[in-house]
């Protein structure tokens, strides 16, 4: 099969679907890509456009929503815009809810539901995932998602408004009253990987302050449940770093509790898998989620509801579409027979030779496999409230003690500046070592 790229008199078109990490990060380096090798060689590349469709135009950060609703983040610093993203990109906003496979085009609606079809020579499928509601009665009507910048700041004011609702429901230390204000200061999240748990530890510290404004509140528990049908939480993670988190919510006041969900979801409260109902107004669900819709529309081979590619993130028998992301079932080569996680840490985390995807869909760079990635520690852009994440030091320091190979090893003293040497030798020197020494000049 010859190369699209390489036909004369025809421009060129890379259809990516997505603006989320792996779209935007895709339209970047082909840009880049393009865009260089248009100075150095002005044919066949000046035939290249990427278009990018996506139904929001920014990036979303999504990994600091939680400190979006703890009200530590302004919702500005967790968006970058798509417009302008780089030289040669086109970006239409829409919702791509079909693909013709056969006369390679997309169709898409905008958001004022004026429908489109735009034409590909290459596809990127890059849809992301959404919220996984199970089949639990009054969560669709009594729940709130946490996928947005909305409900991050809907979360928020939410938090705000049930403690200023319980300070205002005056009366008896017991009775009626008293009940109520209980349900409004009681919290209870479903979901204890990652988004579950820093819902957790951001709304409790931001529930306490609020309650801290309201004289009527004082000596009033502030009380937050953690739950999930898995045996600990943070399950994705390391038993080490789970026991250490679970240990942080429990000093903090979070009731963590394995292996519990809920049955059902009312408007007073929520009954739990043990039998025990909660009274509450705040049921926040961070249970998971779900590849795209439009991947199970396609008619083309999938694998745990995600799109099955091969190691070179191509889609078998359509070599002119790739996938990637949430939505695509990438081989962890690492571990045959399993899928790489449905996280972008995982993705950003791989070898520098991994970056020669993108260039594949230009047909300027050759396949190559999908690396495995490089164990570490994702830092995040922007400091916490209260320091570090629990562990994250703890995972760098075991694993080196334990002679991990994947981990880089210590930096040898010889190899740091001159300057650090003088200041840890000075450290290390005794009292009389130090006092012997020639004073300075003036």
């Amino acid at each position: 099969m010859s190369d699209p790229f390489h036909r004369h008199g025809h421009r060129q078109q890379i259809v990516i679907v997505g603006g989320g990490f792996a779209g935007f990060h895709a339209a970047r380096t082909l840009s880049r890509l393009v865009n260089r090798r248009r100075r150095a060689r002005p044919a066949p590349v000046s035939q290249i456009e990427i278009v990018l469709i996506s139904p929001m135009d920014y990036f979303l950060y999504l990994p600091l929503l939680p400190e979006v609703a703890g009200g530590i983040l302004d919702p500005r610093r967790v968006a970058v815009p798509l417009a302008g993203l780089g030289p040669g990109i086109r970006l239409i906003p829409g919702t791509v809810d079909e693909v013709d496979l056969d006369s390679r085009q997309v169709g898409l609606a905008d958001p004022e539901g004026n429908r489109s079809i735009v034409p590909y020579d290459r596809l990127l499928l890059t849809v992301g995932s959404v919220n996984k509601l199970l089949p639990v009665p009054g969560v669709a009507e009594h729940a709130l998602g946490f996928r947005s910048i909305g409900e991050a700041l809907a979360l928020r004011d939410h938090l705000v408004r049930q403690v200023e609702l319980a300070a205002a429901a005056a009366g008896p230390p017991s009775g009626p009253a008293r009940a109520e204000r209980d349900a409004r200061c009681t919290f209870v999240v479903v979901g204890a990987g990652y988004t579950g748990t820093e819902v957790a530890a951001h709304g409790q510290l931001l529930a306490r302050a609020a309650a801290r404004r309201h004289p009527g509140l004082r000596g009033q528990p502030i009380r937050w449940l953690l739950l999930d049908t898995a045996p600990r939480v943070l399950p994705e993670l390391d038993p080490h770093l789970s026991a250490t988190a679970a240990r942080v919510l429990t000093r903090r006041g979070v009731e963590v509790r394995t292996g519990t969900t809920i049955q059902k979801a009312a408007d007073d409260g929520v009954l739990l898998s043990d039998g025990e109902f909660v009274p509450t107004r705040s049921l926040i669900w961070c249970v998971g989620v779900r590849p795209d819709p439009l991947i199970g529309e396609l008619g083309l081979p999938t694998a745990g509801g995600r799109l099955a590619v091969d190691e070179y993130l191509t889609v078998p028998g359509h070599p002119e579409i790739l996938a990637c992301g949430d939505a695509a079932a990438v081989p962890d080569l690492t571990r045959p027979g399993q899928l790489t996680a449905m996280t972008a840490q995982h993705a950003v985390r791989q070898r520098p030779e991994g970056r020669s995807q993108p260039g594949r869909l230009t047909g300027l760079r050759p396949a190559t496999a999908v690396p495995a990635p490089r164990p570490g520690i994702h830092r995040r852009p922007g400091r916490r409230q209260g320091g570090r994440e629990p562990g994250r030091g703890a995972a760098v320091r075991l694993g080196r003690q334990g002679g991990d190979p994947r981990l880089p090893p210590d930096r040898d003293p010889s190899q740091q500046d001159p300057h650090r040497r003088r200041l840890a030798a000075r450290r290390r020197a005794s009292p009389a070592d130090r006092a012997a020494r020639p004073a300075r000049r003036p």
